[in-house]
């Protein structure tokens, strides 16, 4: 049986460009055998960060909360994928991300960063590596970074560059054995908080 792979997307701009990864990453897991879910706030409409999902009480939650809470829970990793937006990232990711904690908890994370210029968004990579370490998933050594995002993906997610399909498998190859690892740990029970 395959891995559960989320995609996390975090951008809610109009003309968002970074949404046509996000497609092709949920596409590459799925042909490897995985079953994938893209996570976009656009459709999942969080209110501004007031209270954590495990802040409420049983059933007292946002219908959003409680949706998001159970695709979160049963992904085995992460695949997010961020934007630069003056050196960090998104604001509707972070608030994304912010709004949970234990479903994110001993499962790895794969970071792809994008920016419309030459450097693939990679300012932003310290601040997504602790964000995401702070709640629970580390990310995994590799990073994907994707200069002129508007050049790299049509708008259905297909790459422009066929080296783009190698680069990912590989990417991807790290990830899912990192997923695989701690899912069987898991099953001996997790260290003591």
């Amino acid at each position: 049986m395959g891995l559960n792979i989320v995609v996390l997307y975090g951008s809610v701009r109009t003309e968002r460009l970074g949404i046509r990864a996000a497609r092709f990453f949920v596409e590459q897991i799925r042909k490897a055998g995985h079953g994938s879910v893209l996570v976009d706030p656009m459709e999942h409409k969080l209110p501004l960060l007031d209270k954590r999902y495990k802040d409420y009480a049983p059933g007292k939650a946002p219908k959003v909360m409680e949706k998001l809470s159970g695709i979160l829970a049963k992904a085995d990793a992460f695949v997010i994928v961020s934007g630069e937006y003056n050196n960090s990232i998104p604001p509707a990711l972070k608030n994304l991300i912010d709004h949970f904690y234990p479903e994110y908890a001993f499962k790895p994370s794969a970071l792809v960063t994008y920016s419309a210029g030459p450097f693939g968004g990679v300012r932003n990579l310290s601040n997504l590596r602790a964000i995401m370490g702070e709640v629970g998933t580390a990310s995994i050594p590799p990073h994907f970074p994707i200069p002129k995002v508007q050049e790299a993906f049509d708008a259905d997610g297909k790459a422009a560059d066929p080296s783009s399909l190698e680069r990912a498998a590989k990417f991807l190859g790290v990830l899912f054995w990192y997923a695989q690892a701690l899912k069987e740990a898991k099953k001996k029970g997790l260290p003591p908080e």
